[in-house]
């Protein structure tokens, strides 16, 4: 009896992971169904490297919003990666007990407010604030990058402290015992060991800044132009498809569909480079 409930449990989490997975086929394949049409009509590199987009004219390149995409998330890399990984060694190695207990509350707080409200917060101090004192029209793409740099402090901060609690007191102890101050011991000991962690949780950050879009439509501005600075505005792909999949039929949908599969890959080009980063650090 004892045997059979033991595979039945085995079955039964098999069950689920093969459900999750096919979950996630089964959106990769409605995705490139309903996009693959597109991308063949218009040509992978027209689509992918066309500098305009007008929907009016039946005109669909996305290069631009590539553009946008790839510097709001390198803008939220840059805000969000540091300050995190700062906040989680210092909670992991420096926090008294009383102040972990209020920061710990407050950063899962921060993953609890909706996205709308960080795009409020945006628009009435981030966007007036560049807009008055660095020029432009301040809906940019510095805007979104600090929007999206706050956005995924919980993510980061969370998965780093973790990463670095999680490693044997002999790493430190053995550092501390060699001569190593507590700062050497951490950069040269604890954040080597616990890179593996780090890493995923910068991935899991560019994943929620990639993928993140009504606090970007509200202070990114929406411009379809390539942009010059960081102090233009630009459309990402995720807003591309918020903004206009409501009213969008035919090759207009198509067309938004297919951004979603380009937006895809870029994803799991994303993850492919960090993976092999860390493997090659590994090794």
């Amino acid at each position: 009896m004892k045997k059979f409930k033991e595979k039945l449990s085995g079955l039964a989490f098999l069950v689920l992971a093969l459900s999750s997975i096919s979950v996630l086929l089964l959106i990769t394949v409605f995705i490139v169904v309903q996009g693959a049409s597109s991308i063949g009509r218009e040509g992978l590199l027209n689509f992918v490297f066309g500098m305009k987009w007008a929907p009016s004219q039946d005109i669909y390149g996305i290069f631009p919003m590539i553009v946008g995409t790839l510097s709001v998330t390198l803008g939220a890399a840059i805000v969000g990666v540091p300050i995190g990984l700062c906040t989680s060694i210092f909670l992991a190695e420096f926090a008294p007990p009383f102040l972990r207990n209020i920061f710990r509350p407050a950063i899962q707080l921060l993953a609890a407010i909706p996205s709308v409200v960080y795009g409020f917060v945006g628009i009435l101090f981030v966007v007036p604030f560049i807009r008055n004192f660095l020029g432009g029209p301040g809906l940019s793409i510095l805007a979104a990058s600090i929007v999206l740099g706050v956005m995924i402090l919980p993510t980061v901060i969370s998965i780093c402290e973790v990463s670095l609690l999680s490693l044997p007191r002999q790493y430190k102890e053995g550092a501390l015992a060699l001569g190593l101050t507590r700062w050497q011991s951490i950069l040269h000991v604890q954040l080597p060991a616990a890179k593996s962690g780090i890493v995923a949780a910068i991935i899991l950050g560019i994943g929620r800044a990639v993928g993140e879009t009504m606090a970007v439509i509200m202070v990114v501005g929406n411009a379809t132009a390539m942009p010059e600075s960081i102090l233009d505005s630009v459309r990402t792909l995720t807003t591309n498809i918020g903004i206009e999949m409501g009213y969008a039929f035919g090759e207009h949908q198509e067309a938004l569909f297919a951004t979603g599969i380009i937006l895809f890959v870029m994803i799991m080009i994303i993850n492919g480079l960090a993976q092999s980063v860390v493997r090659r650090k590994s090794k």
